[in-house]
């Protein structure tokens, strides 16, 4: 039988890619990963309680020195990109660039599956966040499929299962496939509630607010 391994942060696309590819490919296993991230706990917390949600395995894996070899805002005391910064994409994307972060997950994730003869690794890489991230594009998934393919015996296959959808279309999706979307957690800060003005916490909430989702508006951001 076919079984895979997600990639879990906790946030919106690693949640609703859970929920899309749970039963289909088999989903047994969850990685998050804490790199010294500002929001860390709150990640482990969010994927712990999902993990608990769809009856699954998770394994948090500490990767110390990605904070040490870092500047970015997710990491350090400086201050995250807000407000108008936001409309300056390419800053914005700088501010919270963490160096090879998707290709790191990935190919520990691959070290697993090449371990434990996992299928598939599911990753939450969107057509929103590829256009300004290219560790989220369509060319990086199949790069990875072809480094796969010589770097490991099982050659499992990364599937990205909202590689075409945006932030509206994402949140449509878990609407209509019953995700528990108020067990989320997408800040970048690291505090009790969604701060509703760090770059994901804009963007989740334009989402709800395109699908006219005000109690999960009320539930997230208080």
């Amino acid at each position: 039988m076919t079984k895979s391994i997600i990639l879990l942060s906790g946030g919106l696309d690693s949640l609703v890619s859970l929920g899309l590819t749970k039963e289909k490919l088999n989903v047994t296993l969850a990685l998050t990963f804490d790199y010294g991230q500002k929001s860390a706990q709150n990640e482990i917390k969010a994927s712990a309680k999902i993990c608990e949600y769809y009856n699954i395995e998770h394994k948090v894996i500490k990767l110390d020195f990605l904070k040490e070899i870092t500047n970015t805002a997710l990491v350090s005391g400086e201050k995250l990109p807000s407000g108008d910064e936001l409309n300056d994409e390419k800053q914005s994307a700088r501010a919270v660039w963490v160096p090879n972060r998707n290709g790191l997950f990935l190919n520990i994730a691959g070290s697993y599956a090449d371990s434990y003869g996992f299928d598939n690794i599911i990753i939450g890489a969107n057509k929103e966040e590829g256009q300004t991230f290219p560790d989220n594009s369509a060319e990086f998934i199949d790069a990875v499929n072809k480094e796969f393919g010589f770097s490991t015996l099982v050659k499992p296959r990364v599937v990205a299962p909202l590689l075409n959808y945006d932030k509206d279309d994402i949140v449509m999706l878990a609407l209509s496939n019953n995700i528990p979307l108020e067990l989320t957690m997408s800040c970048y800060n690291g505090g009790d509630r969604h701060c509703g003005i760090c770059e994901s916490c804009v963007r989740l909430r334009h989402a709800l607010e395109v699908n006219n989702a005000k109690d999960y508006i009320g539930k997230l951001f208080g």
